[in-house]
């Protein structure tokens, strides 16, 4: 009774980023959005991405370059890649395979990219984020400024005790293998303007993963790994948050985790008999192993 968001335990603290982000897209003029990549690459940019990646560490990528190389490395080689990312000219590279055990089983596969790829994918994420913070769903937990797991469970407690004793379980972890790279980039294109923003993000999405020396090319799916792919998915299961509410029901979404809560179970089998089918058409694919559905009291 009352089950709880299985993301009760992930990453309770609120995330910090955005706050001064989000103030930031009030002032911008309809030029700059044609643009944007300027202000990815700008100085005090670019300095926020390199404390944020020096902060969060992590593995080396494909080409072994470690954080604690990254300083020097970039003494000798931003210029150059600035300009390739001012000319539309940079190529990420591929990212490293690493499969996670979960606890109740199975594994989580993570695409690791370089250090450098993660520095530049963290400074369009603080560029992007206060562009699509706007549009997110107040059902939406997850990766966002100000907001936590602990208060998606709070929401959770609410719905409980408002009588909704009945939850279903949407695993979404394998609806990002499967994310169709078109119906992706056209969800970006609403509010991004700036072309080379677009095939930047088109290229890290396309770029391969490699598995024991092998690069295994991509042509769908979100990689899972890098400081894009949380707002990425927030952006893409905004069609998801928006379904819901058109459906008037209660819901909490914490990245690839989302329990809506049900008054009887009638309700949660037509809720979830409903939720299969928008995702399907929302992938473009009839594939019924993409997401796992559940019910339960």
């Amino acid at each position: 009774m009352g089950g709880l968001p299985a993301m009760a335990g992930r990453n309770p603290e609120r995330s910090p980023q955005g706050a001064e982000g989000v103030a930031a897209t009030a002032g911008r003029t309809k030029s700059e959005d044609y643009r944007l990549m300027e202000q990815v690459v700008e100085p005090s940019n670019m300095r926020r991405a390199y404390k944020r990646v020096l902060k969060n560490r992590g593995a080396a990528g494909v080409d072994r370059l470690t954080v604690e190389e990254l300083k020097d490395w970039l003494l000798v080689h931003w210029s150059s890649v600035k300009a390739a990312l001012l000319e539309d000219r940079y190529l990420p590279r591929a990212v490293r395979r690493v499969d996670i055990p979960k606890p109740n089983g199975g594994v989580r596969t993570l695409g690791v990219p370089t250090v450098v790829d993660r520095l530049i994918q963290q400074a369009l994420h603080q560029v992007l984020q206060p562009i699509f913070e706007p549009t997110f769903s107040e059902g939406s937990y997850g990766f966002r400024p100000q907001r936590s797991a602990l208060d998606a469970v709070a929401k959770a407690k609410e719905y409980v005790a408002e009588g909704k004793h009945w939850v279903v379980d949407i695993d979404l972890e394998k609806f990002f293998d499967r994310v169709n790279h078109d119906v992706l980039m056209a969800r970006l294109t609403y509010r991004v303007r700036d072309g080379r923003v677009l095939k930047l993000i088109r290229r890290f999405l396309e770029a391969g993963m490699m598995a024991n020396g092998v690069i295994q090319p991509r042509s769908e799916g979100t990689p899972q790994g890098g400081p894009l792919s949380p707002l990425l998915s927030n952006i893409l299961l905004t069609d998801l948050d928006r379904e819901l509410e058109r459906r008037q029901l209660k819901f909490c979404r914490y990245a690839d985790d989302c329990n809506i809560y049900i008054g009887s179970e009638g309700a949660g089998q037509r809720a979830m008999a409903n939720i299969r089918a928008f995702l399907e058409g929302h992938l473009k694919r009839k594939r019924p192993n993409y997401t796992a559905l559940h019910l339960r009291p």
